[in-house]
């Protein structure tokens, strides 16, 4: 698998795990963050009411008196509201009074008149001075079927003197948990594109570097001497510090190669300066002994030669990252080299013509008369006499 494939799938997994498991927390916390405010609400409802009931269940005329007549005509007024773009036409609270000992006394849609609602969990809690309250289903594999109940005590000089609780279908709210759920799947979907161009565009970014450095390494690896590619952060590092590497490999590979060569270069005057030390101790004519003491001589000088020269290679390397150009002119650059044959005793002299005249270079000085300066003496060793 691809490099960029295989960091794909990584954020993908990574981020789609994520996204799944926000959403999923996010979505099973609507609903009963939903049903919670709900209850809050019907706790404050349920004490206004029980408070305004008082007088009627005191006085014994809960379903006749003016509480039960108000309640009633609450439950027929019409409505028409629009809250937050959904359309709210209909009252959905159920009243229902107990007296102390639990039996209904007053219900808003008169289906649990006279019944005993003392074991229910918010008619009993309250009588008991708890909090009362209950979630029942209408039916029970169907959850969106579920009532809830509040409970309120009703008081009369400080006396708890029956239960007044407030009832409202979940499904009633439903449109709302339904939305806030769509819109979190939503979100979370936008979230995952979002995430998913957000991943392609880092993947690409990272591959396109990565393969930068690849082709970079690969032509180096071919004996190429490729720029150093443009990358920023840790990749950027790792190509310079791939290209120190190929400096420091090509700098043994050529201090083996120049060892070589010295070495080879060496073999010739050392046999010759053992040769004619060898026959120095012998007795030898003046004319003889003359003639082996030059070669000595000459054979030494060509042995400081390589010295000298092998001292400009290494100053050359060590400058050559603080070049210090200017131009020169080609006839300026090769006088020297002119009038040092003059007035020596040389085998080949060296005259120079410039074509054109004025021709010039932008160079170091130090470093081309250097360079010159090889050339020369190779075209000298190599000249016919």
């Amino acid at each position: 698998m691809r490099l960029g494939i295989r960091l794909l799938f990584g954020f993908f997994l990574v981020t789609g795990l994520a996204a799944f498991f926000v959403l999923r927390v996010f979505m099973a916390e609507v609903k009963p963050s939903v049903r919670e405010v709900m209850e809050d609400m019907m706790v404050d409802t349920a004490n206004i009411l029980a408070q305004l009931a008082s007088d009627d269940l005191a006085s014994g005329q809960m379903d006749t008196g003016r509480f039960a007549e108000q309640v009633r005509g609450y439950a027929h007024r019409p409505v028409n509201a629009q809250i937050w773009g959904l359309a709210k036409q209909s009252l959905d609270y159920r009243v229902y009074v107990t007296d102390s000992r639990g039996t209904v006394v007053f219900d808003s849609e008169n289906i649990a008149r006279g019944q005993d609602y003392s074991q229910w969990r918010d008619v009993a809690r309250t009588l008991r001075g708890e909090y009362g309250a209950r979630s029942t289903r209408q039916l029970e594999e169907d959850d969106r079927s579920s009532v809830l109940y509040v409970a309120a005590p009703v008081l009369k000089d400080g006396q708890t003197i029956g239960v007044l609780t407030v009832a409202k279908p979940v499904a009633t709210i439903q449109a709302f948990i339904d939305r806030a759920e769509r819109k979190i799947f939503l979100s979370g979907l936008l979230l995952l594109a979002l995430s998913l161009v957000i991943g392609v565009a880092v993947t690409l970014w990272v591959v396109w570097s990565i393969r930068k450095l690849r082709h970079y390494a690969n032509a180096v690896g071919q004996g190429e001497k490729p720029a150093v590619p443009q990358i920023s952060g840790e990749l950027g590092d790792l190509a310079l510090a791939v290209d120190a590497m190929r400096a420091k490999l090509e700098g043994h590979e050529y201090i083996e190669g120049y060892v070589r060569a010295l070495t080879h270069e060496l073999k010739s005057p050392l046999a010759a300066i053992r040769g004619a030390g060898e026959l120095l101790q012998d007795d030898l004519p003046e004319d003889a002994r003359r003639e082996f003491a030059g070669q000595v001589l000459a054979q030494s000088g060509r042995l400081q030669a390589m010295v000298d020269r092998m001292l400009e290679l290494t100053k050359l390397e060590q400058r050559h990252a603080q070049l210090q150009r200017r131009h020169l002119s080609w006839a300026e650059a090769l006088e020297p080299f002119e009038a040092a044959g003059r007035g020596r005793q040389v085998r080949h002299r060296v005259q120079v013509i410039v074509n054109p005249p004025g021709a010039g270079v932008e160079a170091e000085p130090d470093l081309l008369a250097l360079a010159l300066g090889n050339l020369i003496d190779n075209a000298r060793s190599f000249a016919p006499d």
